[in-house]
Formats: C-alpha cells, sequence, structure tokens
C-alpha cells in the first residue's frame, strides 16, 4: 500500500492542474455572469465532495453504534436491507413520485436510495472493530475542511452577482452553515471530551448532523432561496462543455479528498497505537510499583 500513495499522490496533483486548466482557460464564459461564474467548478466540488464524506460518516457512525450488541448489529443490518428494497420500489410509485421534486428521475432517487445498504455492508467489511470510529472521526474533519471551502468561495461568488456577501434567512446559506457547525461541534467533542462515553455521543450527534443533509440539498427546490436554482438533476440545463469541466473537477477533489483521508486514517490508527501502548505501560508501571511497596515475606493478592 505505502508504493501507491506516491502514485496517488502525483495522479491527484495532475488532475488538480488538469481541472484549474479547464476551469480557468478552456470552459466558456457565462453570458449573464460572467468569468466570476468560475468559482463553480470548486464551489459545486466541494459541496458534492463535503456531503459524501459526511453521507459516509453516517453509515461508519450507525454501524458502530449497531455494533455494539450483537442483537442490534443483525437488526440494523436487515433495516438497511428493507430501506434499500422499499426506497427503491416506492420511487416509481406514482403518489411517491408526485413528492418527488420536478426535473429530478426517480432512477436518481432510487439509485441514491440503493447506495445506502451498498455502502452499510460494504464499509462493514472493509473497516471491523474499531476502525468504523477512526473511518466515522476521519471523514468528518476532511468533510469540515471541505464544507468550509464551500462557506467561502460561496459569499465570494455571491457578492459580485447578488450585490451581497450573505442573504439572511436564506434557507440554503444556513442550513449550510448548520450543518458545519454540527460537524465542528462533533470534532471538538471528540478533541476535548475524555469521558468513556465520548466515541458513542460523538456517533449519534454524526447521527443527528447527517440529517441535515438533505435539507441542504433539497432545500431550493422546496423552500424560496436566494440561492440559485439546480442545473442538474432538477430540470435545468448546462453546457456540456462547463458540464464536462465540472465533473473533472469533481473528480480531482475526489482524489484529493480520498488521498487525506487515507493519510489521515493511517495517521489516527498510528496515534491510537501510541495511546494503547503508554496505557499498558503504565499499567505494568503501577503493578511493579505496587508490588514493589509491600513489606517482604508477603505478596499480592
Amino acid at each position: 500500500m505505502k508504493r501507491i500513495f506516491p502514485i496517488l499522490s502525483i495522479v491527484t496533483a495532475v488532475l488538480l492542474a488538469y481541472a484549474l486548466y479547464q476551469a480557468l482557460v478552456v470552459a466558456p464564459t457565462d453570458a449573464q455572469q460572467g468569468d466570476v461564474y468560475r468559482i463553480i467548478y470548486y464551489h459545486v466540488p466541494s459541496a458534492w465532495t463535503a456531503f459524501l464524506l459526511f453521507f459516509i460518516n453516517f453509515i461508519a457512525s450507525i454501524q458502530y453504534l449497531a455494533n455494539r450488541k450483537p442483537s442490534t448489529q443483525s437488526a440494523a443490518k436487515w433495516i438497511v436491507l428493507a430501506i434499500g428494497v422499499i426506497g427503491v420500489i416506492a420511487c416509481f410509485l406514482p403518489p411517491v413520485q408526485q413528492l418527488i421534486p420536478k426535473g429530478m428521475r426517480p432512477s436518481a432517487v432510487a439509485t441514491t436510495v440503493l447506495l445506502i445498504p451498498i455502502f452499510y455492508f460494504l464499509i462493514g467489511k472493509l473497516f471491523p472493530g474499531q476502525s468504523l470510529d477512526v473511518l466515522a472521526v476521519t471523514t468528518a474533519e476532511v468533510g469540515v475542511v471541505f464544507c468550509t471551502i464551500v462557506l467561502v468561495t460561496g459569499p465570494i461568488w455571491a457578492r459580485p452577482v447578488w450585490g451581497i456577501w450573505w442573504a439572511p434567512g436564506d434557507i440554503r446559506l444556513t442550513s449550510t452553515l448548520v450543518l458545519w457547525l454540527i460537524y465542528v461541534s462533533y470534532l471538538v467533542l471528540r478533541r476535548f471530551s475524555n469521558s468513556a462515553q465520548t466515541q458513542m455521543m460523538a456517533a449519534a450527534l454524526a447521527v443527528f448532523g447527517a440529517l441535515d443533509v438533505p435539507l441542504v440539498y433539497f432545500s431550493i427546490w422546496f423552500f424560496r432561496t436566494q440561492h440559485p436554482q439546480p442545473v442538474i438533476g432538477g430540470g435545468g440545463s448546462m453546457d456540456p462543455r462547463m458540464l464536462h469541466v465540472l465533473v473533472v473537477s469533481w473528480t480531482a477533489f475526489l482524489f484529493f479528498a480520498f488521498l487525506v483521508c487515507w493519510s489521515r486514517f493511517r495517521l489516527e490508527l498510528l496515534h491510537r497505537e501510541i495511546e494503547e501502548a503508554h496505557a499498558m505501560e503504565s499499567l505494568v508501571g503501577a503493578g511493579v510499583a505496587a508490588k514493589a511497596s509491600l513489606p517482604l515475606g508477603r505478596s499480592s493478592r
């Protein structure tokens, strides 16, 4: 695996450079916004990447909570499987299709629902035991970074287009800020809490925070908002050349996110191994000291 990391780093650097060239040079200029719209090639891929990382954090946290007891572990597997099957079937029922936002295909919604059991069983197989918790904290950290990019690039884009940096009360902007605050709170809890229940409380907070992701995504369909309506998957349209550059940028961001998560995951595992070694040394040292303090001729029981 160590040999793959340098290769992946080079590929990621090339992709990021290529995406930058595509965004600044190849992509056509928007007829209404001008060149300022080019920030979309960083704003939107950052949001998509953050959503994906928070989704993985959600699945890992659910599994961590479910795996505490064999009975809940088995029940969770059946519930997730039922959600996938029932959700896919429901997306093609006429009453449910009427609830799907206009322009969004039922097949796209069904595919998204199907990803829940796929990710659940895949993550459970690849990350057994405590590695689930390590994956959760890793994806939360990197997800917060990408969500921060969204919150920074959004106002930079909004100022020349809307005339303001931030629209108070806008549901898309507010829900995104709340999402960021929830996961920052998650990281603060992980960093400063020394309770034995810290991991369980953090997992519960992550599950709660993930519920805000659908609100952020669907807010522009169900609420009046200053944020532009979707041009992908929402009945809108986008120049194929622009869409190509957007996909290239997102691919580069995914590679970069995977690279950072991989590094952070290995670092977190090493950190926990060192902490366990120090704890064992402390226990052994305390045992030796207690035995040495006993009077001669007596032994500890």
